[in-house]
């Protein structure tokens, strides 16, 4: 019979709280579902986590690790600084049309927080400053005469499309951000 560590415990809480909330939102998340789905006591979550904000704080945090490593990794694989840029916009299309595509995890639980402040709205902020960096890196390697300017652009870019994918069912909205790259490199 195969035991479950601890750390085991809490890494099915964390895998089964960030797919609830991807899924349904954080209002929707109450922890009597996220006990039920996780298989494991209320007594076991509160082992890990102080209360339900902290437990979806750490989620966000573990899921902005994995998205980012993910989505830089897969933006890397192009060849040329130039090709690093645009393929930005390709790798969003391939999630745009993955299975269980939701939008960005960071803006759906930031729209369901109203304080700024908020730990979660800060997880949220934490993400798109990475996110940012990591453009301006690619930025800075294409060598554009101001890179601070067109990663901020890009960041819009990045986003709308997200948002256009999901609220509008439009995943050519990476193509026309796409497009939109084409025209800000040319300027």
């Amino acid at each position: 019979m195969n035991e479950i560590t601890g750390n085991e415990t809490r890494d099915i809480i964390l895998d089964v709280t960030e797919k609830l909330i991807y899924r349904s939102g954080i209002a929707a998340t109450g922890m009597d579902l996220l006990v039920k789905t996780a298989g494991v006591s209320r007594k076991s979550v509160y082992r890990y986590f102080t209360n339900k904000d902290d437990l979806i704080v750490a989620a966000l945090k573990r899921r902005d690790e994995r998205w980012m490593h993910w989505f830089s990794s897969e933006v890397d694989k192009a060849s040329s600084p130039t090709e690093r840029l645009f393929n930005l916009f390709t790798v969003l299309k391939g999630w745009f049309d993955s299975e269980g595509f939701r939008g960005c995890a960071f803006i759906n639980t930031s729209g369901e927080t109203g304080d700024p402040q908020d730990p979660v709205r800060q997880v949220a902020k934490m993400h798109k400053q990475k996110l940012l960096d990591y453009v301006t890196r690619l930025c800075v390697e294409q060598g554009v005469e101001d890179p601070d300017a067109l990663a901020r652009q890009l960041l819009i870019l990045i986003d709308g499309a997200i948002t256009v994918a999901l609220v509008m069912g439009d995943h050519s909205a990476a193509d026309h951000a796409q497009d939109m790259l084409k025209i800000l490199l040319h300027a």
